[in-house]
């Protein structure tokens, strides 16, 4: 039992060293009724710029991962979003106060990637740093196959925009407060997360209840 234990301390600390988290995080199933209507969701869509740092709860970041891209038709695998010829190339990392994670649709979890917070790396505006949620869209450019270069640019970033415009509706159906923002530097973003030269940055999403 302590051998055992040891092991798991030794892991652990090995983790920490090289910057990556230990856990992946169970979400609890989405909850697909609730919310305001379409048309009301469509009417009070809006970007927001001031954001309270209150953590969202584990109900509503399932939700609303689920809404930007996750499974609504579990034979086919297929999504709440469309993507060029169902290749499913944009990935979801979300960067949260304990670290940065990646979304993953087939299990509902989120997968540890980085322990740093990394919020403040998220875009040149001052609230990235303390709002509770940013979604950092990644399109995986080996994903798309044999498009050419100019392809895989724009199909990643109109798939980019489907998903973010679902993560739009769900917070406007949900009293939160969201925008989407270019204004990153990528490079430096890229190396903390640890990408590999196949995955580039297209867009990233913060979300938070707005600040009063």
């Amino acid at each position: 039992m302590l051998k055992k234990a040891f092991v798991v301390v030794v892991i652990s600390l090995f983790c920490f060293s090289l910057g990556i988290a230990a856990e992946i995080i169970k979400l609890p199933a989405p909850q697909l009724d609730g919310g305001k209507t379409l048309m009301q969701a469509l009417k009070e869509r809006k970007s927001e710029r001031s954001f309270d740092v209150k953590k969202l709860p584990a109900n509503i970041l399932s939700n609303m991962l689920w809404a930007a891209c996750g499974i609504n038709r579990p034979a086919a695998a297929k999504r709440t979003a469309p993507s060029a010829m169902n290749k499913q190339s944009i990935d979801i990392y979300v960067a949260l106060p304990e670290g940065l994670y990646l979304y993953e649709a087939k299990t509902h979890a989120l997968k540890p990637v980085v322990i740093q917070d990394i919020r403040a790396l998220t875009g040149k505006q001052s609230f990235v740093a303390k709002a509770p949620v940013t979604l950092i869209y990644v399109a995986d450019y080996k994903k798309m196959g044999n498009m050419s270069n100019d392809e895989k640019n724009f199909y990643a970033a109109t798939d980019t925009g489907f998903i973010s415009e679902n993560v739009y509706l769900f917070c406007a159906s949900e009293g939160l407060g969201t925008v989407v923002r270019g204004s990153i530097d990528k490079e430096a973003l890229a190396k903390a997360m640890k990408l590999g030269d196949h995955q580039k940055i297209v867009l990233a999403q913060t979300v938070g209840y707005v600040k009063e």
